[in-house]
């Protein structure tokens, strides 16, 4: 029966004992004013907004969606037809795929130079079998200077020669 009442007595003593721990530091920790404020009332939220979905990677460009895009600015600039821009979008798929298998391969550095050099090497015998020589040179020279470059250049010669026609007017 001693036993008994030890038992009773240390049950209700833990019971006041948390019940003051309770009241003195505050609901879930902390105390003085720490943790209280509204831990554990209501529904919880997160500053950082939550996704629903995992964005998707985008998708690699294939090399017919990366020449089809460029074409219309390269045949503007070097003022091909539409049989010479035929000829040369259809090369540079061809070459544009090969290296894009080459950078899946991960090859090692070198390795990657002289495939690169090679795939290069092929494009430009081709390019210049397909094409007149001044529009294969023309290419050569955008490609070395960029298309935005050239673009711009081109706009400034055709500039000058709307102004010589004017002044001979």
């Amino acid at each position: 029966m001693k036993n008994y009442i030890n038992y009773t007595f240390l049950f209700f003593a833990l019971l006041l004992t948390g019940a003051e721990l309770q009241a003195q530091y505050g609901y879930r920790g902390g105390g003085y004013g720490y943790g209280g404020g509204g831990y554990g009332y209501g529904r919880q939220r997160n500053a950082i907004p939550q996704v629903e979905q995992t964005p998707k990677e985008p998708e690699p460009k294939t090399a017919e969606q990366i020449v089809d895009g460029e074409m219309p600015k390269i045949s503007e600039t070097l003022e091909l037809n539409e049989f010479e821009s035929a000829v040369l979008s259809s090369i540079l798929k061809k070459y544009v795929q090969k290296r894009i298998e080459m950078q899946i391969l991960e090859l090692t550095p070198e390795q990657m130079r002289e495939g690169m050099e090679k795939i290069t090497k092929a494009q430009d015998e081709e390019l210049m079998a397909g094409l007149p020589l001044e529009k294969y040179e023309a290419f050569v020279e955008m490609q070395k200077k960029g298309i935005q470059k050239s673009q711009k250049e081109k706009k400034k010669e055709r500039k000058r020669k709307n102004k010589k026609k004017k002044t001979k007017d």
